[in-house]
């Protein structure tokens, strides 16, 4: 069984999220999406907020979890047994960048 990370603040989820979510249940086992918090920022939504709309836009997919998360994303990840995470790419820089992640 694999399990894939989708991490991102969503505040809000949008369209393009909602791609990446479904594209990537079809491919996974299970999909954890985690919302990440960030206790020094304000963000528009609360925490909480974030994950319920995400779960209401989510809802007609049946392998998708949706929790969040504070800390290091790795920590999220073993936390939950995901052995990939889902990124998503906007322009050739976001692939550089992911690129000197890896």
């Amino acid at each position: 069984m694999t399990i894939a990370v989708y991490a991102g603040s969503f505040d809000p989820i949008t369209d393009g999220h909602f791609d990446i979510i479904e594209r990537a249940s079809n491919v996974f086992d299970t999909l954890v999406i985690g919302v990440g918090v960030n206790p020094k920022k304000q963000g528009f939504f609360t925490p909480e907020e974030r994950v319920g709309l995400i779960k209401e836009v989510c809802e007609p997919l049946q392998n998708i979890q949706v929790l969040d998360f504070q800390g290091l994303l790795v920590e999220f990840c073993l936390k939950v047994g995901a052995k990939v995470i889902v990124r998503g790419l906007r322009a050739v820089s976001d692939f550089e960048s992911e690129m000197g992640v890896a």
